[in-house]
């Protein structure tokens, strides 16, 4: 009986991980399968911003559920959480509309945020350049994550914590409906059995479903990203999304004027070529990520993208960062790239196979922010509760 569970969850990113959680949290006996030793996917390569301000309303509510689940769980053991909020800030009077805009929208929807006035800013975030900054909106409930050490822990204190059991080096090889329940086999020959699968991996999806993943409308969405070194005495609080993630970001497309702003804009810039949006985050050695920027292919030509990064679009971003805050260094440490999964045409990729096999994938760049909340629908509804 060791090899049988409830559940077992394929993919030992932020979204499989939270499925998990909410299995166990059901009472369920859950195995979690990663083909790798370690997650090492979308989930460790990102920004670590847990942002439902950006979200669009549907979206915003699973955000916020997951802030409850981050802090809560944070409050029993480190996933590395920080309660430093997110500020939005406009660099003219069209993106200073939008905000005014999005906190009457979020008024409504009974979500905090206060609207600061440029002194407000430039006293708030030191550097922060006179020139750039019109005024700014602050959601003081958001928290930062360090992406590549949250997941490790989360995961630690599912196991150790919460009973949850995990197999790495475990590539799936085959999924297979019997008269009761599923089986799973990896590439060494390990069998396991289930009365629910959840494939939360683009690859495992891949690889168990090549025909079915061909007609997906997944593309990948590839985005550079950097960390300087550092910065000597010097502290930047919480998320710091600009005038360009304002013109970017779902949350805005609800606002009136929104529209009409955008109709507006010139189409021919390397911002709009590269997908840029400039965005600052100090991680707790006291260096600063930012970034980012987004290239897009479907998935079954990722080859497309190339595996390289781009110097042009790094250097543009380092331009354009430089414009908005002066950091005591730009020198960079680290640059990479990371790939995400997302649907042209839905919120994310859901398929049912055979009643008890579940493919959820796709969930592009709401990963980090709302993995946590929709999973917990997500499993309540594959089990019925």
């Amino acid at each position: 009986m060791d090899n049988k569970y409830d559940a077992i969850i394929v993919g030992g990113g932020i979204l499989g991980t939270f499925h998990a959680f909410h299995a166990l949290e059901l009472g369920l006996k859950v195995c979690l399968v990663e083909k790798d030793a370690y997650p090492q996917g979308a989930t460790t390569q990102n920004f670590g911003q847990v942002v439902p301000s950006g979200m669009n309303s549907k979206w915003q509510k699973f955000g916020r559920r997951s802030l409850r689940i981050y802090k809560d769980i944070q409050s029993k053991f480190d996933i590395s959480i920080r309660q430093n909020g997110t500020v939005y800030l406009a660099s003219d009077e069209e993106e200073e509309r939008l905000l005014v805009e999005l906190r009457a929208i979020n008024n409504n929807n009974g979500y905090s945020s206060k609207m600061l006035t440029k002194n407000e800013c430039l006293d708030r975030y030191p550097g922060l350049r006179r020139a750039y900054v019109k005024a700014g909106l602050f959601f003081p409930d958001e928290v930062t994550v360090e992406p590549r050490t949250m997941i490790h822990r989360l995961l630690d204190y599912l196991v150790k914590e919460r009973g949850l059991e995990m197999k790495t080096n475990f590539p799936v090889i085959a999924c297979e409906r019997k008269a009761i329940g599923v089986e799973v086999l990896s590439a060494r020959g390990e069998l396991l059995e289930a009365s629910k699968v959840i494939i939360c991996n683009g690859s495992d999806f891949k690889t168990l479903y090549p025909e079915l993943f061909a007609q997906s409308d997944l593309e990948v969405s590839k985005l550079q990203m950097m960390q300087t070194k550092t910065q000597e005495n010097y502290a930047l609080k919480g998320s710091i999304l600009t005038g360009w993630s304002i013109r970017r970001y779902e949350a805005f497309h609800e606002c009136p004027s929104f529209a009409e702003i955008k109709k507006n804009e010139p189409q021919d810039s390397l911002q709009k070529q590269w997908g840029v949006h400039i965005l600052f985050k100090q991680a707790m050695d006291g260096s600063v990520i930012l970034g980012d920027s987004h290239q897009y292919a479907d998935a079954d030509k990722v080859e497309d993208l190339g595996y390289d990064l781009d110097m042009d679009i790094d250097n543009f971003m380092l331009e354009e960062a430089k414009k908005i805050i002066q950091l005591p260094t730009y020198q960079i440490q680290r640059r990479w790239y990371g790939m995400y999964s997302q649907c042209k045409s839905s919120d994310l990729y859901k398929k049912t196979i055979d009643e008890d096999i579940h493919i959820i994938t796709g969930i592009g760049g709401k990963g980090m922010t709302g993995s946590a909340g929709f999973s917990k629908k997500n499993i309540a509804t594959i089990f019925n509760t």
